[in-house]
């Protein structure tokens, strides 16, 4: 068995405060595996950071296919960094096609490292290449290591005996990431005790062992191929003190509503539909029913909904989750909780559309949905939150909503931050503020449409309370009493009461912040996943001795109460979104001012660069 080898850096190293690296190969490549245990070493050694998979949108694409291209960019860095970057300072490609699909992000320079193996006649073809650009000097500009990954990480897997021909394959990303992990100075012991638990019970063990001695080839071919001029060291970050953990905005969303239900002390409901990129919701929850969380997998999309309003009538926190085309579905029983004013938490997890569209990209497309994508006047609040870690806070401030003007709330998350992760400070529980929100249990008087005159909440019972029950339903609801009504007056009543309880939720949200000077030329205004994006591009235009503002919504209904004095200070005001404009047609009609888009649908988020672009391009000439 091969020992494992010391990740001991040469006498010339290069300090560097920030490196963004990315693996592409085929999506049975393992490129999100190599990805994840890169990131797990780099949380260890306690850089900040920030990443980004991509997936195929194709289901099964052809082996060695453009469709078929998977991904994982890594950004880590010895300061606080808010994006997984936006050129690599290494790619690594698994296959002509994973080079044909990210070359053109590499910059002139950049280390690029490629299994040399896979570049066979039959897979040029694949890819589109009419020649080999490993051999026709089309790779001049970038440092180019030609690495044997397949044949040499199949040799050290076989070294195991009785290892299979597709497992010693398999064990090739294992190859790359220690390769990688070589030249940029991580650790592999944590990955080797994670090969361990993960496959250590497999075929007697042989599996593991495969994995392991690939891995430790990847630093061994590294340590002895004279690569001592591309060795690369990120000190750690000098983050605040305290617990971290890596955290995806999924896997964060998931321990929100479950903190959230501990802080209200109710039982958490989610019905759901599996759809991408929403479904790891549903399977993070599933592990957590030793704290009271029930999980149920429907049959379709409005099942799933219909579950949790069910479960809302009863007492519990109903949650459901999906993405956009689930949205549509669950729209008419979404109206049904407006009308009935029942808490409910819909989560969606926005994708390109319309649509299938392209559902493992990334788009914020689902606002004017969210808004008015139901019949008639049907007024929800809606949150957005603005990094992974986020997702955490946003998911117990919609619940505290939720609950606390009994109405509907979606949260609209989206793939970038679903899938994306960063360092996570772990919060302290007892310094959350609890959730009251108490069910109304006195029969004294009760009406279930009579309400709180701050908040205009009507008094929620639950089934089973003596004295308290009480009719709903999808008709028209009498002022107080809640009897079915078809009075005129009384509709245009309870339509502008409904309307007004979403709009008072104002009152109890913070204001909007400004970063920067609070009046002036330019103010970026933002929403949901550009927060990182714009913050950086910020940063960097101050540094070019330009003067801009910024400001994030969080809160979409109702606006903050003072967004409409803070957008009419500034001259221009810029709104980057991946869709065509929807916030930027919001501001426009409600505080007409001639806001500015930056739109893009490219199933990819911003990059710095082209938000820094704009903000340059509408700020006055120095």
């Amino acid at each position: 068995m091969a020992e494992t080898p010391a990740v001991e850096a040469p006498d010339t190293v290069q300090e560097r405060d920030r490196v963004t690296i990315r693996f592409a190969g085929d999506s049975g490549d393992g490129m999100q595996l190599a990805g994840n245990r890169f990131t797990d070493a780099t949380a260890a050694f306690g850089n900040d950071f920030s990443t980004l998979p991509d997936f195929p949108a194709e289901i099964r694409a052809p082996a060695g296919s453009l469709a078929g291209v998977s991904s994982f960019q890594i950004s880590f860095s010895r300061e606080i960094i808010h994006t997984p970057g936006d050129e690599p300072d290494a790619l690594v490609a698994m296959n002509p096609a994973a080079l044909k699909v990210h070359l053109s992000a590499l910059p002139r320079g950049a280390l690029l490292i490629v299994n040399a193996d896979a570049f066979t006649a039959a897979n040029l073809k694949k890819a589109g290449y009419a020649s080999n650009p490993l051999e026709d000097d089309s790779l001049k500009d970038y440092r180019v290591v030609r690495a044997p990954i397949t044949s040499t990480a199949i040799t050290a897997a076989q070294e195991v005996e009785g290892i299979s021909g597709p497992n010693a394959d398999r064990t090739k990303n294992f190859f790359a990431l220690g390769l990688v992990s070589w030249v940029f100075d991580r650790d592999i012991e944590l990955t080797l005790k994670w090969i361990d638990d993960r496959f250590g019970r497999i075929q007697d063990g042989t599996v593991a062992e495969a994995n392991k001695n690939a891995l430790r080839a990847g630093v061994n071919f590294a340590n002895t191929a004279e690569l001592g001029d591309v060795h690369v060291r990120v000190a750690p970050a000098k983050l605040q003190p305290g617990e971290y953990r890596t955290v995806t905005g999924n896997e964060a969303m998931a321990l929100g509503l479950l903190t959230a239900s501990r802080l209200a002390g109710r039982d958490l409901f989610y019905g759901s539909y599996p759809i991408t990129p929403a479904t790891d919701v549903l399977h993070e929850l599933a592990t957590y029913r030793h704290f009271g969380v029930r999980t149920f997998q429907a049959e379709d999309e409005i099942a799933a909904v219909g579950s949790a309003i069910g479960a809302s009538y009863g007492g519990a926190i109903g949650v459901t989750g999906t993405s956009g085309p689930g949205v549509s579905l669950k729209s008419e029983s979404i109206g049904l909780a407006v009308m009935m004013e029942m808490p409910l938490i819909v989560l969606n997890v926005q994708r390109v559309g319309p649509s299938t569209g392209m559902p493992t990209k990334t788009e914020q497309g689902d606002l004017l949905q969210a808004l008015y994508g139901r019949n008639s006047d049907s007024p929800v609040c809606v949150i957005a939150p603005q990094s992974p870690g986020d997702c955490f806070y946003a998911a117990i401030d919609a619940v505290r909503i939720s609950l606390q003007h009994v109405t509907p709330v979606i949260l609209l998350s989206d793939s970038f931050l679903a899938n994306t992760s960063e360092p996570w400070p772990v919060p302290d529980i007892s310094q959350l503020p609890t959730i009251d929100a108490p069910l109304h249990t006195d029969p004294t008087n009760f009406q279930p449409y009579a309400r709180d005159p701050e908040t205009l909440a009507r008094m929620f019972a639950v089934p089973g309370n003596p004295g308290t029950e009480h009719r709903l339903g999808g008709l028209e609801k009498a002022d107080g009493s809640g009897d079915v009504s078809y009075d005129p007056d009384n509709h245009q009543l309870m339509t502008e009461l409904r309307q007004e309880k979403i709009d008072r939720i104002a009152n109890f949200i913070p204001e909007i912040e400004v970063d920067g000077p609070e009046e002036g030329d330019v103010l970026v205004l933002s929403w949901g996943s550009t927060h990182g994006a714009v913050l950086s591009a910020i940063h960097d235009a101050r540094a070019q001795g330009t003067q801009v503002s910024s400001a994030h919504l969080r809160f979409i209904n109702p606006f903050p109460r003072n967004l409409g004095d803070i957008v009419k200070r500034f001259r221009t005001v810029l709104i980057p979104e991946n869709n065509l404009g929807h916030l930027k047609m919001l501001i426009r009609a409600e505080f007409l001012v001639d806001a500015q888009g930056i739109n893009k649908v490219t199933g990819q988020p911003f990059t710095i660069r082209e938000i820094l672009d704009s903000i340059l391009e509408h700020s006055p000439r120095n």
